[in-house]
């Protein structure tokens, strides 16, 4: 190994290492959204090379991709990733065929009644918010407490709110046939208050994934890429609780972030104020850090 590299690698430790003292500032909190194959998934990989641990659950299939970023590559994953992988709820085409045939039998009426005798089955949710009162790593088989007991030496990613708004609604619904207003709303709440938990309730930083839907604008007019999630009222009380919200895209074979498109509701504290900004959360960090963030277990009070 060079005297040049030994520096660098030197360098990135101490970067990375805990500071002793507190932090004056708590974790940021981002929202990525973006469209299917913008590399939201891949650009979780950066945080990796900018804070000490990253912890990150998996909603829906895309271990593979994360680590792709380094085994691609030919490189080992960090040691300070870790990963759990969210419990699927587990179907059949027997359950779907007998759906159906309900659906096919019963009028409307009839079926906006019914309920699902076995909703409580339906556990998926509760068992991702448990992972986030001891966290547990598939990779290790370790457990590293509550997340909310964290500092900004860690953050907690999750890949994606899509995930989540299924297993939120099946806990309210089950295999019901048909949804009424009060199970929209129940869900929301659900989501809502777990967001709201992560970005205010914690002090590690926290990223979130989210695709995007076209709504029809209300106030001006026009087509508004909006988070996608349970109903258009959560929508828009998702992106106020982060303080950057960035859209993914893709031009050709590259990829970007954007803070400045003005079709999606988009904000930022920490980027440039612009389009084609390389995705890479360690510009994020660094920012940060300008401003009095410290890898610490503890922020200043």
């Amino acid at each position: 190994m060079s005297e040049l590299t030994q520096l660098t690698e030197a360098w990135k430790i101490q970067q990375l290492s805990p500071s002793p003292e507190p932090s004056l500032l708590s974790g940021v909190n981002v929202l990525l959204e973006g469209l299917t194959g913008t590399g939201k998934t891949t650009a979780l990989a950066t945080i990796a090379e900018a804070v000490p641990e990253l912890f990150i659950v998996f909603t829906e299939p895309g271990l593979e991709s994360f680590i792709g970023y380094w085994t691609d590559k030919g490189k080992k994953v960090p040691e300070n990733v870790h990963w759990h992988v969210m419990e699927q709820e587990k179907g059949n085409f027997s359950l779907l065929a007998e759906n159906a045939k309900i659906i096919r039998t019963y009028t409307i009426e009839s079926l906006f009644k019914m309920q699902d005798p076995q909703r409580s089955r339906h556990d998926e949710y509760e068992k991702f918010l448990r992972t986030f009162i001891d966290f547990p790593d598939d990779r290790t088989g370790k457990k590293f407490g509550p997340v909310d007991s964290w500092g900004p030496n860690r953050c907690i990613a999750i890949d994606s709110l899509t995930g989540i708004n299924h297993t939120a609604f099946s806990l309210i619904i089950g295999n019901k046939p048909l949804k009424d207003q009060r199970d929209w709303g129940m869900a929301q709440d659900l989501i809502e208050k777990f967001v709201r938990q992560l970005t205010g309730g914690c002090e590690c930083h926290f990223v979130l994934t989210a695709h995007v839907e076209r709504e029809l604008d209300q106030v001006f007019g026009g087509v508004k890429v909006t988070v996608s999630t349970l109903g258009k009222a959560l929508a828009p009380k998702i992106p106020p609780m982060f303080s950057d919200v960035v859209l993914a895209y893709r031009e050709a074979k590259n990829f970007y972030w954007s803070t400045a498109n003005p079709q999606a509701d988009l904000k930022t504290r920490n980027l440039p104020l612009a389009d084609g900004i390389a995705p890479n959360f360690k510009q994020i960090f660094d920012k940060w850090q300008s401003r009095g963030g410290r890898f610490t277990q503890d922020v200043k009070k």
